[in-house]
């Protein structure tokens, strides 16, 4: 994995910040990521319109990935499943499998690293590079760009699409109107140009609330927009007034910084389907602390703060924090703790919907806490580092701590135990009814955290 850079805002007059004369900023966006990855292992469903987020238009949720034939009768990602269904009633509706996203994203990652030190990801599913300086490897930016492109999908077998300009924002909408399988080069000083007919709602930032407002003043394009005065905008919109305005003429409203750190690292799963499965819940939260911890170790820090999310049937949320007594990295160290937050909060009448593990209060190095004498510690940090190394060879998913790895041998291809947690679902419902309908003045299956 490549050492990932982050991103700030800018701050200061937006007539001080001129884009810059070259091009080396690579926007590199996976096509239609999820199915893709699915297409992988059903390469006989290629060519038809395939639906990620569940395996029937009858279930709650909503589309996380449809694939360019699917989108042809309007689907798109956020769709709620029934209303996929009724645009596209011959759609094939498949489960996701968000550990699979994750181990692919993490080889694409390792692919991008190769091309330049500066690597943002942005989602698991789209990147920013900056090219400059890397000219003698991979030649010029454009050069480097297509080979990039060219390598993911001859590695991973994916389909991805890359926009390269001046800006980020320029790079981003540039990848996008490369879409699919297609990379955009957008020439130093052509920019307004490129972005002039565009519809202002394909700027980056610029969403559904923004877009009526703007129609509303008679500002259709890009180009209406960057025709008004910063300070009109900042009169109408207020600070927003500036960020529109840079953004109209392709400046960005952040710029990448190497040294910065991260405020907290977190990482959560919304289940397919309620759980009370005590097994399948372990199995997550082990795999959650996981993955937050080999972050936590690329960015070279330790945490003492560690914070559980549990999201209940009926959207209910609830966090639970607890800070240590000292710093640490170590797996082992997080998910006892996660763990034992788990076992203190938890409703146990109440089903799982979501859960979540979050990492803050971070300090440099690796000044861990005293529970385990010095050999002992020495052999686990070890064999954590050996494991990150493995995993970005391989996918996260390659090795696993814990529980973790008993639940995903098992229900490798369910989701998560989806099935698995449906059947039990439907048990328990049978079971509640004929409880509820023997004696209707049992106390309500609900009580407060």
């Amino acid at each position: 994995m490549p050492d990932l850079a982050r991103f700030r805002a800018i701050h200061g007059a937006p007539e001080e910040h001129s884009l810059p004369p070259t091009t080396s900023i690579l926007h590199v966006d996976m096509d239609a990521f999820f199915v893709s990855v699915e297409l992988l292992e059903r390469p006989e469903l290629r060519g038809k319109p395939v639906i990620v987020g569940g395996g029937s238009p009858d279930q709650r949720g909503v589309v996380t990935s449809a694939s360019y034939e699917a989108r042809k009768f309007g689907v798109h990602s956020a769709m709620p499943l029934r209303t996929a269904g009724k645009l596209c009633p011959h759609g094939i509706f498949l489960d996701g499998h968000h550990h699979k996203y994750s181990e692919w994203s993490d080889r694409v990652a390792t692919i991008l690293g190769k091309f330049s030190p500066i690597v943002e990801m942005v989602s698991i599913d789209e990147a920013y590079l900056d090219l400059a300086g890397t000219e003698r490897l991979h030649g010029p930016p454009l050069a480097a760009a297509d080979k990039l492109l060219r390598m993911i999908t001859s590695t991973t077998g994916l389909p991805c699409s890359g926009g390269l300009g001046s800006t980020r924002l320029i790079a981003k909408v540039g990848s996008e109107q490369a879409k699919p399988r297609g990379l955009v080069w957008v020439a130093p000083g052509s920019e307004a140009q490129f972005l002039a007919p565009l519809p202002v709602r394909k700027i980056p930032g610029i969403g559904e609330v923004t877009e009526r407002s703007l129609l509303a003043l008679g500002l259709k394009t890009v180009g209406d927009l960057a025709a008004i005065p910063h300070h009109k905008l900042q009169k109408i919109f207020g600070q927003w007034g500036t960020a529109l305005y840079r953004k109209a003429r392709g400046g960005d409203s952040y710029e990448f910084v190497i040294d910065a750190e991260p405020k907290s690292i977190s990482h959560n799963h919304t289940f397919g389907e309620d759980t009370s499965d005590t097994e399948v819940l372990h199995s997550m939260l082990s795999h959650l602390s996981q993955k937050a911890c080999k972050r936590l170790r690329e960015a070279g820090l330790s945490t003492r703060t560690l914070t559980l999310t549990i999201r209940y049937q009926g959207f209910d949320t609830y966090t639970r924090a607890r800070t240590l007594a000292a710093p640490t990295n170590l797996d082992s160290d997080i998910f006892a703790t996660i763990q034992s937050l788990f076992h203190e909060h938890r409703n146990l009448k109440r089903r799982v919907r979501l859960l979540g593990v979050a990492l803050g209060s971070f300090s440099q190095g690796n000044d861990q806490l005293d529970l385990l004498e010095a050999e002992k510690r020495a052999k686990l940090e070890k064999l954590a580092k050996t494991a990150d190394g493995l995993r970005d060879r391989f996918g996260f998913d390659s090795v696993q701590f814990g529980g973790s790895i008993r639940h995903e041998e098992r229900n490798a291809n369910e989701g998560w135990g989806q099935q698995e947690t449906r059947r039990k679902n439907e048990a328990e419902d049978k079971k509640q009814k004929r409880k509820t309908e023997k004696n209707p003045a049992n106390e309500s299956d609900f009580y407060p955290d």
